[in-house]
């Protein structure tokens, strides 16, 4: 990223200060913060309720899994009910699900009905709901703002999303709090924490009524879900950039979460202080992120004019962070690495979803942020699979640095042999 001047620093000083004058904005970065808080009590609540019904890890695996599994299987279906039956709806139909699924099982929590059947039914509605939600949520943007407050606009919903993730668990615990050195959270706790999800939903849904929508144009014709659902993955395939770029961001996607989501806690198990020192690198990570996000509201006339080459660049740094990153000895080593790591990958977040949003038909951009999303989802279990199958030939040190190689590898291929580098942040692809 590029040092910043001072006539820069002011103009995104104002840019900022006049789109938190925006009524739509001030609703949307409202609710949304409401409802992103809102679900860590969930996401704490409902791992516990297994944990305290079995016991058994195999069963809280399983209960992840459910919830989990059809935001990968089904989120294509989602980008595609979006964009025929209009963002808001999708959003305020999933909220008001969410809500019902909640209060439901924080009744029954209450009387005395808790099962693990009725978790892992929670569990699985869920994440049906969050499946056919979150590309509404990613696509309702550029119909609620003007094209040039999009940059800034993810920044800050994006940033508002990392520091739920912070704030939200503790502000959980809070409730979770056992009195008199109880060692198990009562059913009273557990629902509680998912009747205050549910009305978090609630009240974002409130929010979203109030926010003012751009009228999308009618479709010229009317055709199946399925046909809808494969129109959008062909618009993908036809426009260079677009597949260029969802390519170059599957593969490096691969080499990147694997190392991450199981390699981490090896190397905390192996060369640090065990889960203090993962907590520690986890939480310089997520505060890097945090960062990184809101300082990719400033821009600049740089990312403006060369989005891929940015993109390329930053790839390039992180495969070395790395590849250093298999080489700590101290655990103060690997907040550095991380956090820088965060700050990079923040950064570039916040830029790939406004360039999608601005390259992209709004009648097809829920179809097209979910396949983006899609390739992150589905890649994680086969990076994490392969990284635990590697690390049984492979010391950790050793698989940071094939992962950082594989990813740098990527970029210069990508720099090389495609167009990724001439692209801008306006959509366009400039002539060399």
């Amino acid at each position: 990223m590029q040092f910043l001047t001072t006539a820069e620093l002011n103009m995104t000083t104002a840019a900022t200060a006049h789109l938190m004058r925006n009524t739509n904005f001030r609703w949307l970065l409202g609710g949304g913060l409401i409802s992103m808080l809102g679900d860590q009590f969930s996401l704490l609540a409902l791992p516990w309720l297994v944990l305290s019904l079995t016991g058994d890890s195999l069963s809280l695996g399983f209960a992840v899994a459910l919830m989990g599994a059809p935001r990968a299987l089904l989120i294509l279906l989602g980008g595609t009910v979006a964009d025929r039956y209009s963002a808001r709806t999708v959003i305020m139909t999933s909220k008001l699900l969410n809500a019902a699924i909640l209060l439901l099982l924080a009744a029954l929590l209450m009387l005395g009905h808790a099962s693990v059947a009725l978790a892992y039914g929670a569990a699985l509605a869920l994440g049906i709901a969050a499946a056919i939600a979150i590309p509404a949520g990613t696509a309702i943007l550029p119909q609620a703002l003007p094209a040039p407050a999009l940059q800034t606009a993810n920044s800050m919903l994006m940033g508002a999303r990392q520091l739920a993730l912070l704030a939200g668990p503790l502000l959980a615990a809070l409730l979770f709090q056992a009195p008199h050195g109880a060692r198990q959270t009562g059913m009273a706790a557990l629902a509680a924490a998912f009747a205050i999800d549910a009305l978090t939903f609630l009240l974002s849904a409130w929010t979203l009524q109030k926010v003012s929508l751009r009228p999308l144009p009618a479709a010229a014709t009317v055709q199946g879900l399925w046909r809808d659902m494969a129109e959008g993955l062909a618009m993908v395939w036809r426009d260079r950039a677009l597949r260029s770029c969802y390519l170059y961001w599957a593969v490096a996607a691969f080499f990147v979460i694997g190392p991450l989501q199981v390699a981490l806690p090896v190397l905390a198990s192996e060369r640090l202080q065990g889960a203090s020192a993962l907590g520690l690198l986890l939480g310089a990570h997520g505060a890097g992120t945090l960062a990184g996000m809101l300082a990719s509201g400033l821009g600049g006339a740089w990312l403006r004019r060369r989005f891929g080459a940015t993109l390329l660049s930053i790839d390039a740094v992180v495969s070395v962070l790395l590849m250093a990153l298999g080489q700590i000895g101290s655990s103060w080593q690997g907040v550095v690495l991380l956090a820088l790591t965060g700050m990079l990958s923040g950064y570039l977040q916040v830029a790939i979803f406004t360039w999608i949003q601005r390259r992209v038909a709004p009648a097809m951009l829920g179809r097209a942020m979910a396949l983006f999303m899609s390739i992150f989802l589905g890649l994680a279990p086969l990076s994490a699979a392969a990284t635990g199958a590697l690390l049984r030939h492979l010391g950790v040190g050793e698989l940071f640095c094939a992962g950082g190689a594989m990813l740098l590898a990527a970029a210069v291929a990508a720099a090389l042999w495609t167009n990724i580098p001439r692209i801008a942040a306006s959509g366009h692809v400039m002539e060399p």
